[in-house]
């Protein structure tokens, strides 16, 4: 969809919007309870919703700019933003060990994609000097770091909303009212930065297949709830830093379909990262077992 629509603040916004309905549909049919919000609580949230909002919407622009395997090649840095954050806000410090460990995962999975995200680069760089096109060159890098910073961010502020007893709410009434403050944040954004642009008349003006487009969108925003509900039931569940290692995994699976989606042929070098990085989630799961030893009195 971002590649023939190339309005990715649109997208995202349409993607808030679905899941804002599903929350409604939910909440009005009393398929789970639905809040009791004050103030406070919803002051406490707004931060959640902002670095939500720009995560997400970072993701969609460098997905629109570079390939998939690229995008999530450089969000494998998640965990390190994780380590850093997490000792910021939430006060845990991680041992030598557990940032060692890291090393091999982020690695791997960058080596899993070195091959189709050299290609990117070069073809990126070959068009830039054509000038066939005017986006600046490492755009897809830089905000796809960006989606790192701001999304790891969310996971840790969310954390502490959901220790803290005073103010605790469960992962699927969190993601919910995060949902709709989004849509509310970013609605106003999309029309003033990019107009009215998904519309029948405007997709068949631009030559695009309506119903194909339309389609797509909706099942990409369905399955983009879909995983971030999921996403928030299991950060209720483990630290941010294991979260974190879990969407490395999760990146390893969308380099190997992506490959098999697009039969593209696949190197050594693609086995050996994908190989390393599963390696190095099993080295942070036995490291993060290993306790500090307390000092004697």
């Amino acid at each position: 969809v971002l590649k023939a629509f190339h309005y990715p603040i649109t997208v995202t916004a349409i993607q808030f919007a679905v899941g804002t309905i599903l929350v409604t549909i939910i909440w009005t049919f009393n398929l789970y309870k639905r809040p009791k919000i004050n103030g406070a609580q919803l002051a406490a949230i707004l931060p959640l919703a902002v670095v939500h909002t720009l995560g997400n919407l970072f993701t969609n622009m460098s997905l629109g700019k570079v390939a998939v395997s690229f995008t999530h090649t450089i969000k494998a840095m998640e965990p390190f933003f994780s380590v850093v954050l997490s000792a910021m806000f939430l006060g845990e410090l991680p041992t030598l060990w557990v940032v060692a460990s890291l090393v091999p995962i982020v690695g791997g999975v960058a080596l899993a994609s070195v091959t189709e995200a050299s290609f990117n680069w070069c073809d990126y760089a070959l068009v830039l000097d054509n000038k066939t096109t005017s986006d600046p060159l490492g755009a897809g890098f830089w905000t796809a770091m960006a989606s790192n910073l701001t999304n790891q961010s969310r996971n840790v502020l969310s954390k502490k909303v959901m220790v803290n007893k005073e103010e605790s709410m469960d992962n699927i009434t969190l993601f919910s009212i995060i949902t709709i403050m989004s849509l509310i944040l970013l609605a106003p954004v999309a029309i003033f930065m990019e107009g009215v642009k998904f519309t029948p008349a405007y997709l068949q003006s631009a030559g695009l297949n309506v119903k194909e487009v339309v389609v797509r969108s909706l099942l990409a925003a369905l399955c983009f709830h879909a995983y971030q509900q999921v996403s928030y039931m299991i950060l209720q569940r483990v630290s941010p830093v294991t979260h974190s290692v879990g969407n490395c995994v999760k990146r390893v699976v969308v380099i190997v379909s992506s490959v098999l989606f697009f039969k593209t042929p696949v190197s050594p070098i693609n086995s050996l990262g994908t190989g390393i990085a599963l390696a190095g989630v099993f080295l942070y799961s036995r490291v993060k077992r290993i306790k500090p030893k307390t000092k004697a009195a």
